[in-house]
């Protein structure tokens, strides 16, 4: 089996309120030295084989269902090719 990775961030121009509030919790914590953190989505898909009909399905999968394509952007990459 291989792994498909779906990662999904919000658009630099939009707003990460969650981001934000680990930022904030960050040096809370005693972690110093970060910058802004935004936070976004991981999926792991797993398949039988990595072909271009596969990885033309799984973008087809993160524009449609995986990501909001409104105010996300995705990158899909073969993590794992068994």
């Amino acid at each position: 089996m291989a792994r498909v990775v779906v990662d999904v961030m919000p658009k630099p121009e939009i707003l990460d309120p969650q981001g934000k509030a680990v930022a904030g919790a960050l040096p809370r914590l005693g972690f110093t030295g970060f910058g802004e953190v935004r936070q976004g989505k991981r999926f792991e898909l797993e398949v039988a084989e990595v072909t271009d009909e596969v990885l033309a399905q799984v973008h087809e999968a993160a524009e449609k269902l995986l990501s909001n394509p409104v105010i996300e952007n995705f990158t899909v990459r073969v993590e794992d090719q068994a």
